[in-house]
């Protein structure tokens, strides 16, 4: 088969970067052109996305493909979910996109559920419950009276805006909608009594557009500007847990993936939406997959305690693999809920684990070290309590956990992760999101068929790196602490 190349562009909530893919028909492997930071922007009291920034990022990278001489096949973009950009009816953007981790939200589900039961809501959207779902946002802002919403001709998600920039062509891209809350699993399409209690009318968005499927092409205009000829950009799967699981390097169904990085988002893959009871009582998910799946996890608080502790350090490692390593020059043994609401935005985060800490009579960490263990040991310990609740509704069973995304690096964690879960971690690959863009790419040009051809592919481009379950009783005894821990703090 003949060499193609694919521009990946991936962006996270705090970074982003184009990625440089070529295939040889057997494996892919992948060169980073560009990466910048993608900060959020403090104005007029509230934190907002630079969407132009981004969309500046973009064409610079794609700019850097022309300047090296490379013949591009094709364009795919993911970012994170939930946030969305307005658009004139004269194609102009309007303003800047609220950033998702802004305070507006808070009590926002409460007011919404004062029109539709959050029982309705959820059995429409089978989507957990968190203030900033892309429904309460835009409830939000227009019980507000938002200037840009009220103007706004189309409402895209942040890749389909990216792309609306690219090629003038406004889609709603299937797995990115599933993150809003307002998509039905069983029509596939945004749910209209969810649209009509929202009063926003379903033609504001773009069309319902599947994986693999060609938007259009770039536009004269950004041909012109990056040097570019007419190339496809295709919505691979624009969310990017949804790319990041496209890449599980799985070889049948009994696993649970976990995309580790700000975000820990753990779950299964199954053929068809769970909404069920139980799934509304512990407030589980379902989100868009390729191939017709649905992505059955939880949310969890990732490593974004870790990052906002980080900046607070003082007098320690700047490097991150050797602040992680200080997990080895303590036996520090208090814990918390990475899930807990006080760690969602705090002004402070170690205040907000010291604060938790006084609250369940634990010891309160001192140094980065014991900060780091705390921070760590939690975590693993809250993806076991996941998983067991994943298990109990789950139609097949679990047997190993699959961990893609950069948190994987971390050897501490993904150790202590497999000793609490009592089962083999899989880690691999690390630039899992790029990597499901692409394999999506190569689908979308007819080069392979299969859901299982792509993580194939994958297996076959990425070293993988398995930790095996020690310490298991001292773990046992750990979790039942972490759970009597959670269960203080939430009988306050």
């Amino acid at each position: 088969m003949e060499i193609s190349n694919y521009l990946a562009v991936d962006l996270g909530a705090t970074s982003g970067r184009t990625v440089l893919a070529t295939f040889d028909g057997q494996k892919i492997e992948m060169r980073e052109l560009t990466r910048f930071k993608n900060p959020m922007i403090p104005m007029g009291g509230h934190m907002f996305w630079d969407i132009a920034g981004l969309y500046n990022e973009v064409l610079l990278g794609l700019r850097k493909v022309a300047d090296e001489g490379i013949h591009l096949d094709s364009i795919g973009i993911d970012t994170w979910g939930c946030d969305f950009s307005y658009f004139g009816n004269d194609g102009q953007l309007l303003g800047m996109p609220y950033c998702y981790r802004d305070s507006h939200t808070e009590g926002a589900q409460e007011k919404f559920f004062e029109r539709m039961p959050a029982e309705e809501v959820y059995r429409r959207t089978g989507i957990q419950f968190m203030d900033f779902n892309s429904l309460f946002q835009l409830d939000t802002i227009k019980r507000n009276g938002g200037s840009a919403l009220e103007a706004a001709d189309k409402i895209l998600f942040i890749p389909d805006a990216l792309m609306f920039m690219l090629t003038g062509k406004a889609v709603c891209e299937y797995t990115v909608a599933s993150t809003s809350q307002m998509l039905n699993p069983v029509t596939g399409d945004l749910d209209e009594e969810i649209l009509k209690t929202l009063g926003i009318p379903r033609e504001r968005f773009g069309k319902l557009t599947q994986p693999g499927t060609v938007v259009g092409q770039l536009t004269p205009q950004v041909q012109e500007f990056t040097g570019l000829p007419a190339i496809d950009v295709i919505a691979v799967a624009g969310h990017d847990t949804g790319s990041a699981v496209a890449a599980v390097p799985a070889e049948n169904e009994e696993y649970a993936y976990l995309s580790c990085g700000t975000w820990s988002l753990l779950g299964i893959e199954t053929p068809d939406a769970i909404i069920t009871d139980e799934s509304f009582r512990q407030n589980f998910t379902n989100e868009g997959g390729i191939e017709g799946t649905t992505r059955f996890l939880k949310n969890i608080c990732g490593l974004w305690i870790f990052e906002q502790c980080r900046k607070e350090f003082k007098d320690a490692p700047e490097g991150v693999a050797e602040l992680v390593a200080l997990c080895d020059t303590t036996d520090f043994g208090s814990l918390i809920d990475p899930d807990a609401a006080c760690f969602s935005h705090p002004a402070s985060m170690t205040a907000a684990i010291n604060d938790y800490c006084t609250k369940t009579g634990q010891a309160v960490p001192q140094t980065p070290a014991e900060y780091c263990r705390l921070i760590f040991r939690s975590l693993a310990l809250r993806y076991r309590q996941v998983v067991e609740i994943l298990a109990s509704m789950a139609p097949f069973s679990i047997k190993k956990l699959h961990v893609i995304g950069g948190g994987s690096l971390n050897k501490y964690l993904m150790q202590y992760a497999a000793n609490s879960l009592d089962m083999p971690v899989i880690c691999g690959p690390v630039e899992g999101t790029a990597l499901g863009n692409v394999l999506m790419q190569i689908k979308s040009a007819g080069k392979v068929e299969t859901l299982s051809q792509m993580r194939a592919i994958s297996a076959a481009s990425v070293e993988l790196k398995t930790y095996h379950p020690q310490d298991t009783e001292e773990w046992n005894r750990a979790y039942t602490d972490f759970l009597d821990v959670q269960k203080r703090y939430n009988n306050q």
